[in-house]
């Protein structure tokens, strides 16, 4: 007979260690998850050192059978994305657990109560902590490591969450696989890219590559457009000038300037695309053994990128246009843009494909973008809602 089940709230040092380290145990011999850099991921967890946390407020649970931890749960108030969206909901992130439906419903019974004795009136999620970090349940493509910063859990997660009850789907996102070698060969490509080109030379379209001389120049430039590229994003939450901050000075540590994009309008800056090397590879080949926490490095991680492991993907993740400039065909001009340099990179770094992801189910305009580039859906995720009132 199992371990009566309880439900606490992480209030001491050793409890936080545990909820910290939980999906290293949870997560032990999995061939596909990746483990995170304890210290990045301490870092998050921290309300005093994540600046996200300045518009933030929530508690940290662990369910427990006796003395085993068997799941983990964040229950957190985004003040920012509700005077953003104007709604008045609550989250539910880092939501680990075992095939345990007394568990898994229990956590979600905890963020729900959470979330209603402050007086809101819906839970979401997961989100860890918002749409700017890991968010969504993965519902399709368990048989591929996830790509860097985005979720992973196993297959059984979605049934515990839709037989909790109340909890139904609010939003579907897709993730895109899309050759980066080879694609000369498709006539169906070719003439997207003509297309495009024509289109460029109609409206005074320009895309240019990052310039590594002019790095500060191109990364405030990026901060600029960022907050005005998703503002009628369903989920969006901009983001504050400390977490703008600490983004730009991330991102300067793993930047690949081939890999970003400026686009222009007659000469006015109007969007922007960034792809990364999928680090998530070489700190997958740099953990020693799986289901042990390490304390790595970014220097260690870029060793093995630089010297043993071969990256083999890099991963879309931000692309935004200013609002008046939507509809133009800005975004097809970058995609033209990477597309026209991938064979050459391909042959330099190894590099054979790229995730592009995440993109909302609604946006119809991107997916016809994306799959006009060859993109195959090969990845979904998934949001859940629960009514409070």
């Amino acid at each position: 007979m199992s371990a009566p089940l309880t439900v606490r709230k992480v209030e001491s040092k050793a409890d936080f260690e545990t909820f910290l380290r939980f999906p290293w145990q949870l997560y032990r011999g999995d061939p596909y998850w990746v483990p995170p850099l304890v210290g990045m991921q301490r870092h998050k967890l921290d309300r005093r050192k994540n600046p996200s946390w300045q518009h933030m407020e929530g508690d940290y649970f662990i369910a427990w059978r006796g003395d085993e931890p068997v799941g983990t749960i964040a229950a957190i108030i985004n003040h920012r994305h509700n005077e953003f969206q104007h709604e008045h909901i609550g989250f539910f992130g880092c939501f680990e657990v075992y095939d345990d439906q007394e568990a898994a419903s229990a956590l979600l019974e905890t963020a729900a109560e959470y979330v209603a004795a402050k007086g809101y009136d819906a839970l979401r999620g997961p989100a860890s902590f918002s749409t700017n970090d890991e968010c969504g349940l993965l519902i399709k493509g368990f048989d591929d490591p996830p790509v860097i910063l985005m979720p992973y859990n196993y297959p059984y997660v979605q049934r515990l969450i839709e037989n909790t009850p109340g909890f139904v789907k609010v939003m579907d996102t897709y993730s895109f696989r899309i050759t980066l070698k080879d694609w000369t060969a498709s006539p169906k490509l070719e003439q997207t890219l003509r297309v495009t080109r024509k289109n460029n030379e109609r409206r005074g379209i320009t895309v240019r590559t990052l310039d590594p001389r002019q790095m500060r120049r191109d990364l405030a430039l990026f901060k600029d457009i960022y907050n005005q590229a998703w503002d009628d994003n369903w989920g969006f939450v901009p983001l504050s000038d400390a977490e703008l901050d600490a983004l730009v000075r991330d991102l300067g540590q793993y930047l690949e300037p081939r890999l970003a994009f400026f686009a222009e309008v007659r000469g006015e800056p109007a969007a922007f695309l960034l792809a990364f090397p999928d680090l998530n590879q070489p700190l997958r080949a740099a953990y020693p053994r799986p289901g042990k926490p390490t304390l790595l490095t970014l220097a260690q991680v870029f060793w093995h990128w630089k010297i043993r492991s071969k990256i083999t993907r890099v991963r879309i993740a931000l692309m935004g246009v200013r609002e008046n400039f939507r509809g133009i065909g800005v975004e097809a001009a970058m995609f033209a843009h990477f597309f026209e340099q991938a064979p050459a990179l391909s042959a330099e770094t190894g590099w054979t494909y790229a995730d592009a992801g995440w993109v909302l189910e609604t946006n119809e305009p991107m997916n016809r973008i994306v799959r006009a580039y060859g993109g195959d859906d090969y990845k979904h995720y998934r949001w859940y809602q629960r009514a409070l009132r």
